[in-house]
């Protein structure tokens, strides 16, 4: 079972990604998530970048869908149920970082930018964000930005860690 502290830092995403605000995850949440990172990249939804990102964020869709006892909507419960197996599955944790930098990583260097990691934060939110602080937290080798190997450390932390302390407990922003 979620921690408290889980509990908070899941709820924190969830209703960010509430586009509607009627506490449920439905597609049309997730299609307005999409919306966000091809608009914040300047693409158009039909172009080979906004088709790859509509991919990976319709792929969590599916994903906390099968888990869901409702047809057609998510509650926090139901991504808490998915949350409270992630340790036990951190393969499946570590392709979804996966597939998660190289969506952030927009020029494909191998890196995540400050500015990159801006996009992130403010296309999960759907605001503008100042994120300075919390890429300090992240960037734990003080070089600027976050490669392959942090990001999937923090990702892993952020959904299948109950450490308050852990860096990757910010990988979402400060709440």
């Amino acid at each position: 079972m979620a921690s408290e502290f889980q509990r908070r830092k899941i709820a924190t995403v969830f209703t960010a990604m509430d586009d509607d605000g009627d506490a449920y995850l439905d597609e049309t949440d997730f299609e307005a998530l999409t919306g966000r990172w091809v608009a914040l990249r300047g693409v158009t939804a039909g172009s080979a970048e906004g088709v790859r990102l509509r991919a990976i964020m319709m792929g969590w869709w599916s994903t906390l869908l099968a888990a869901s006892e409702r047809a057609d909507k998510v509650s926090l419960d139901d991504v808490l149920m998915v949350v409270d197996q992630l340790g036990g599955m951190l393969d499946a944790v570590t392709a979804t970082a996966e597939t998660m930098f190289d969506a952030i990583d927009e020029n494909g260097d191998g890196e995540i930018s400050r500015a990159e990691y801006r996009q992130l934060i403010e296309a999960w939110n759907g605001t503008a964000t100042d994120t300075d602080e919390t890429f300090g937290l992240l960037d734990l080798d003080g070089d600027g930005h976050l490669s392959r190997k942090e990001f999937v450390e923090h990702w892993t932390e952020f959904w299948a860690g109950d450490n308050p302390d852990a860096p990757g407990t910010w990988v979402f922003g400060r709440f």
